[in-house]
């Protein structure tokens, strides 16, 4: 099983980088440690993991300009998440994916899950669309169905940090919304930070939506 496990081309969908002290003005939160890649490719070497998704912090904001550092010195190992506004052009949304962005990050949690702003700019969805690209969700506990009802149908959606639900149970509003999201259109849960399910199950929330979801739609990070 050891033999056959290292063959296997694990990849972590969920990490980030950054450098102590540095953050955008106003954010919430501002490290007070470093979180090099060469920490991160120790780590994931030793457990076998060879490729990662690296994605933006919330509190780095819209400034991509680590991300797409990394991403442009690692092709072969990385392709990341970007923090974007509803204003950036297709021209710059072509860049970063040039550099290795596969997606955007819409980091809701704590503040408005209100996307007037957002489907104000039908021309970014688009892109998105044309590019192949994924939105990234991340919301607070039971709040997914009001975000994921302002997405259009057809934007692959990956939900972040094993979606949030308020209950471990099939009939939960956040779980009945992922599945149905899941018969139209591409949808996949992280299962990743479980530390931030405000003591909730872990174990019964993962055990849910694997037998709601399915294996195909779940993916691991790190966090």
């Amino acid at each position: 099983m050891k033999s056959s496990a290292s063959k296997t081309p694990w990849v972590d969908s969920h990490f980030h980088v950054f450098s102590a002290g540095q953050g955008r003005l106003g954010a919430r939160y501002i490290p007070a440690y470093d979180a090099s890649l060469y920490d991160w490719l120790a780590a994931a070497g030793s457990a076998g993991v060879r490729r990662g998704v690296l994605v933006q912090t919330s509190f780095l904001g819209t400034d991509n300009t680590r991300l797409r550092l990394e991403l442009r010195e690692h092709p072969e190992v990385l392709r990341g998440i970007a923090v974007i506004d509803p204003e950036t052009p297709a021209q710059e949304m072509r860049r970063l994916h040039a550099d290795g962005v596969r997606g955007i990050r819409l980091n809701l949690s704590g503040i408005s899950h209100d996307l007037a702003a957002w489907n104000r700019a039908p021309q970014l969805w688009d892109e998105i669309g044309r590019l192949g690209w994924h939105v990234e969700l991340h919301t607070d506990v039971g709040a997914l169905p009001t975000v994921m009802g302002q997405i259009p149908v057809g934007i692959h959606v990956v939900v972040d940090h094993m979606a949030k639900p308020d209950r471990p149970s099939a009939d939960d509003l956040t779980v009945a919304c992922l599945r149905a999201r899941s018969r139209v259109s591409g949808v996949h849960v992280k299962l990743s930070g479980a530390y931030r399910l405000g003591g909730r199950d872990a174990k019964a929330i993962a055990q849910m939506l694997q037998a709601e979801l399915g294996n195909d739609r779940l993916l691991w990070g790190s966090d």
